[in-house]
């Protein structure tokens, strides 16, 4: 790098042997100007830099006396690659300030220091410079320590430079401000020139393949960037830091496809818009109480079991891939990749590896999530979108309270396979040679319960090992009643003929009475009354497995839970069947979601009843609807009127005569008797109508959630009023960013823990 003063406002060339910076601080001289004030050196500087830059720029007052040099305050930043550009975004300012210290106290040490940053979700190696995801599978990021930051006149925000970049400009900035000599240039091996014409001007020009010996300033080789000094001159905003104490733990899980928006990204990045809706919604909602250090905050993690379902371990989309015509290629691969997610849970074989794969997942997560937070004694909730809320009703119905686990064996415990070792059940299995493989690894046999399908495949061993070692635990796990034909009724229930007279069917099917009592009872786990069902809820051949904990509240965004318990032959749930280890259950959707269906009718079919509006995060209820209904009501107003005007005119005219009415009293007219026959109509059918008015609230919907309504529908936009069609998908994503949504969640969950919601004054 060289670095040189400018003489009489114009640019200087850079020696061939460049001075370092100590001898530059040392012989700088001062720049000649001879006749010229300050401002016209300055100017035509600004001229010559580039004319369609210079608007922005801001001049300096170079009479003023000038500042001592401070040392610049370094903020610490991410980078986020997409497919076609690639930005930094900062850390906030707390995390920005841990990774300082961090830096600082490390220094030239050898040793790796780790940071946890982003609410404990990330973790970055200070020394690598490296950002790591905690809870999901996700390519590590850089992390830069910034000081100086640049713009061109196409980018949209400033970016930051290399440390050793920024190190030697800042360098030059530190001799320029305490000699107060400006317009310098400084020039890197790269090729850069960056001029420092005064504290808030300094430009880089940019060199464009080989330069012609005849370019004599940089203005004619590119446009100059906008070079600015701390994170404090630029325009970005620093997000807000998360509290630290964690109130409340909600595990989503996503729909079909990999994608779970318009935008096409995935559930990592919409739980995270999830979880930022909710932290500006608890700053604005419950102000007062965060104020107070009551509320702190509620942590969303994503459950991905999509790339479970379609990575190497089942070998289905290969599968696929050779059946599939080649024509119209993306709509039939959007297929494979989306649409027949639908079809593989409706298949047993494919619906137990996504039903596995979902609460091993949650298991996983909340391990780690107590690992992490060893102080955290708050309660878990779930979430489910489209088929993922169908995924966790199945596993809901499925769980076992803490009267009915394995005999003998904790709740959360894995069950013992027997009192055989690893080395005599490999031997048993005919795999004897991956002994020595698993013991490297410290592997037991009780470990060897937990172990997924991903674990076995890290460790080397091949396809059809895995899934005999798998399917051997599977088998191992089930209760020893399944494997002796017993099947065990919750108390009250009734099988109903449907139920036993299929014995028969399954044995003329192939099928031992002991495999049907054994799928049958898969099915009758829950406490369900079954006079009403045709079948179990769930897949009768499924084994689902067990969660680690029991879930607070369920919430189902845009569910078809109604619909696919129709078609597996359900007609009516029970008013008293609860889940057996979660209380509350909340079926939310948008009006004009085509995959939504509701739940109440199926409990409460004898009531009509709509659902329940959910209030607008601002308080009020859209305009448009409002006045949708002022208008009915001003419409059905309009139309009793008419008719009791018609009824008291027909009354009239259908009048037997006189002779045959009652008499009429003295000093009365018929015309009084007529008005007064009208308002005792009137004054019949007013109690009728106010004596429904409180009954309304009094109705119950069964015990699902506790007793509380169940269907809550969203309030659509204006602009979603003009054509349901047009946003129909739409309306089927939109719950990821719905601050409405995230509110009721919110309301649920700290309502329970008896701190009050505030209504912000708009």
């Amino acid at each position: 790098m060289s670095y040189s003063p400018g003489e009489e406002g114009g640019l200087s060339q850079a020696a061939p042997n460049a001075p370092n910076s100590r001898d530059l601080f040392d012989n700088t001289t001062q720049t000649v100007a001879t006749g010229n004030t300050p401002e016209d050196l300055v100017s035509p500087m600004v001229d010559e830099a580039s004319p369609s830059s210079t608007s922005s720029f801001e001049m300096l007052d170079m009479d003023s006396v000038p500042a001592p040099y401070q040392e610049v305050q370094p903020h610490w930043f991410f980078c986020r690659r997409a497919e076609d550009n690639t930005s930094w975004l900062p850390f906030s300012r707390e995390d920005s300030d841990k990774l300082e210290n961090a830096f600082n106290a490390v220094g030239k040490k050898e040793t790796e220091v780790v940071v946890a940053v982003d609410g404990e979700r990330y973790d970055v190696h200070v020394k690598e410079r490296k950002r790591y995801a905690v809870y999901w599978e996700q390519a590590p990021t850089e992390v830069r320590r910034c000081t100086w930051f640049y713009k061109g006149d196409k980018d949209t925000r400033f970016m930051p430079y290399l440390e050793d970049f920024s190190k030697s400009l800042e360098e030059a900035y530190m001799i320029a401000v305490t000699l107060d000599e400006w317009k310098r240039k400084l020039e890197f091996p790269t090729g850069e020139t960056v001029i420092l014409h005064n504290p808030k001007l300094i430009m880089q020009y940019q060199p464009i393949g080989l330069q012609e010996e005849w370019v004599s300033s940089p203005s004619e080789q590119t446009r100059p960037r906008t070079v600015k000094r701390g994170v404090d001159n630029i325009s970005v905003e620093i997000p807000d830091g998360e509290p630290e104490k964690v109130d409340h733990l909600v595990f989503m899980v996503h729909g079909i496809g990999p994608a779970c928006d318009l935008r096409f990204r995935s559930i990592i990045q919409c739980v995270n818009d999830f979880r930022s809706a909710s932290l500006s919604l608890l700053a604005s909602h419950y102000k007062r109480a965060q104020q107070e250090g009551v509320v702190g905050r509620v942590e969303f993690l994503p459950v991905n079991w999509h790339s479970a379902l379609h990575g190497d371990a089942t070998g289905v989309d290969e599968d696929i891939q050779r059946i599939t015509l080649p024509s119209i290629s993306r709509l039939r691969h959007f297929t494979n990749d989306t649409l027949l997610d639908l079809f593989f849970y409706n298949s047993p074989t494919y619906c137990q590896t996504i039903v596995d794969t979902v609460a091993s997942e949650i298991n996983r997560l909340h391990t780690l999530f107590k690992q992490r937070h060893p102080d955290f004694n708050g309660e878990v909730s779930v979430v489910g979108h489209s088929l993922g809320s169908l995924i966790l009703f199945d596993l809901l119905t499925n769980q076992r309270t803490g009267s009915d686990p394995r005999k003998g064996v904790p709740p959360n415990e894995p069950f013992p396979l027997n009192c055989d070792t690893l080395e005599q059940t490999l031997t048993r299995l005919g795999l004897q040679q991956y002994l020595d493989t698993l013991q490297a690894e410290n592997v037991d046999l009780e470990s060897l319960t937990l172990c997924q399908d991903s674990d076995l495949k890290d460790l080397g061993i091949p396809l059809g090992p895995r899934k005999k070692i798998l399917n051997y635990v599977r088998r191992k796990w089930l209760p020893e009643d399944s494997k002796t034909g017993a099947v065990h009724l919750a108390p009250g229930l009734q099988v109903p003929p449907q139920v036993t007279s299929d014995h028969d069917s399954y044995q003329s099917s192939g099928l031992t009475m002991q495999q049907s009592q054994f799928h049958r009872a898969q099915s009758v786990t829950s406490a369900v009354d079954y006079e009403y069902f045709n079948m179990g809820i769930g897949q009768v051949s499924i084994d689902y497995p067990q969660l680690a904990f029991h879930p607070q509240t369920f919430f189902a965004f845009g569910s078809p839970i109604g619909m696919f318990l129709t078609v597996r032959g359900l007609k009516h749930i029970d008013p008293n069947y609860t889940f057996p280890t979660c209380k509350s259950f909340y079926n939310i959707y948008h009006p004009f979601d085509p995959v939504a269906y509701r739940i109440e009718p199926m409990i409460v079919s004898e009531a009509d009843l709509e659902p329940m509006l959910i209030p607008h995060h601002k308080g009020r209820k859209r305009m448009h609807l409002e006045l949708k209904d002022s208008l009915t009501r001003m419409s059905m107003d309009l139309k009793n009127n008419v008719l009791g005007s018609l009824r008291t005119a027909w009354q009239s005219f259908a009048r037997l005569p006189v002779a045959a009415l009652p008499p009429v009293e003295e000093g009365e007219t018929t015309i009084e008797r007529n008005l007064q026959e009208a308002q005792g109509v009137c004054e019949e059918a007013e109690p009728s109508v106010s004596a429904e008015q409180p009954e309304q609230p009094e109705i119950k919907v069964g015990m699902l959630n506790g007793g509380r309504r169940i269907d809550y529908v969203l309030q659509e936009k204006p602009i979603e009023s003009f054509n349901e069609y047009l946003f129909a998908i739409q309306s089927h994503l939109c719950y990821w960013e719905s601050e409405d949504t995230a509110l009721l969640l919110l309301k649920e969950i700290y309502d329970k823990l008896d701190v009050a919601f505030e209504q912000p004054q708009q």
